[in-house]
């Protein structure tokens, strides 16, 4: 957990350091000037919203955990659970998130290797939903997003050919199976996974929580809206859905921590080329958005694995043995 808090700590640096560099390019002066005209009620709006992604994107987590049929736990756990993934969102292309696995095998004894497959499932129905945002808002008359468009659906089409494909994928994981040394013996381990990935992205797994996702990340594509709306902006939910989604969607190629730099480029560039926002207003409106969405996340993570901690004292207190969980809720046995 020590190595978890550095990534973390360095991740936050590096957010610090970002979005010094945009605010001393843009002028201190001017951004300060735009946000004393900003409705703070905008802010926590922005905040409810977000709050609001996590809410649906839980009921994917429970749509999974469903399909693999994995019982026996509390639905007040299984959502506090979920929400401390977001502890480690700031890994590249989000994988941190399999950190709640770790914490369902510690409370409930499910392996780790049935659920680590979920963040896989969850990030391909992510950004299936992310490309109809694309698609939705393009078609209104923004052809650039097309291309967008295209290379996520791209990346999704060509995971769940993969997936899709038993003979390819078992081959695949028979050669790192011959690896030498560590690598190869994760093969098992790997083999084991792929059979709830599979399950996972079966087509009639992947309607419900690509649209759960769609759903989800709409409201954050609303949080900029309403922010951009807080400093007098009258920029349209469409270009703000089709600003929001195609900044998240490169933030999530490019592997970085949290997409950090490359999803606020995006956002600033588009606000002020095609939204026509004055740069300091973007920039101003940018890091507002981000500590919205990605931060806040941060901290619900934080909150959410504080509440976990104690009901089950022993998470994460030392690493598991035998096969069994390390922790139990106070007054049980584990």
């Amino acid at each position: 957990m020590k190595n978890n808090l550095r990534r973390i700590l360095v991740a936050m640096l590096l957010g610090v350091c970002v979005y010094g560099a945009f605010v001393v390019y843009r002028g201190v002066d001017e951004i300060g000037r735009s946000l004393e005209h900003f409705q703070a009620s905008a802010f926590v709006v922005a905040c409810a919203l977000a709050f609001g992604n996590y809410v649906l994107r839980y009921l994917k987590w429970e749509f999974y955990l469903a399909r693999l049929d994995i019982r026996g736990v509390k639905k007040s756990d299984s959502f506090l659970t979920f929400l401390s993934g977001f502890v480690l969102t700031v890994t590249p292309g989000k994988v941190g998130e399999v950190f709640k696995s770790l914490i369902l095998f510690e409370t409930h004894g499910v392996p780790i290797t049935r659920t680590a497959p979920i963040v896989v499932a969850e990030r391909a129905t992510d950004v299936v939903g992310i490309v109809v945002l694309i698609i939705a808002s393009a078609s209104l008359g923004f052809s650039g997003g097309l291309l967008w468009a295209g290379a996520g659906s791209a990346l999704v089409l060509a995971l769940l050919l993969v997936v899709g494909h038993r003979g390819l994928s078992l081959w695949l994981i028979g050669l790192v199976g011959r690896l030498p040394g560590k690598l190869g013996k994760i093969a098992p381990k790997l083999e084991a996974a792929y059979e709830s990935l599979a399950t996972m992205l079966k087509p009639r797994n992947l309607f419900v929580p690509s649209l759960l996702s769609a759903a989800a990340w709409m409201l954050e594509c609303l949080s900029l809206w309403v922010i951009l709306g807080g400093f007098g902006e009258s920029t349209s939910v469409a270009l703000s859905t089709f600003f929001y989604a195609t900044s998240t969607l490169a933030g999530a190629i490019v592997p970085v921590p949290g997409g950090l730099g490359v999803t606020e480029s995006a956002l600033m560039g588009q606000m002020t080329t095609m939204g026509h926002v004055e740069g300091s207003t973007a920039t101003a409106a940018m890091i507002l958005v981000r500590f919205a969405t990605l931060w806040f996340a941060v901290l619900v993570g934080f909150v959410a694995l504080s509440l976990m901690k104690r009901r089950y004292p022993g998470l994460l207190a030392k690493e598991p043995k035998d096969g069994k969980p390390a922790a139990a809720p106070k007054g049980e046995a584990a």
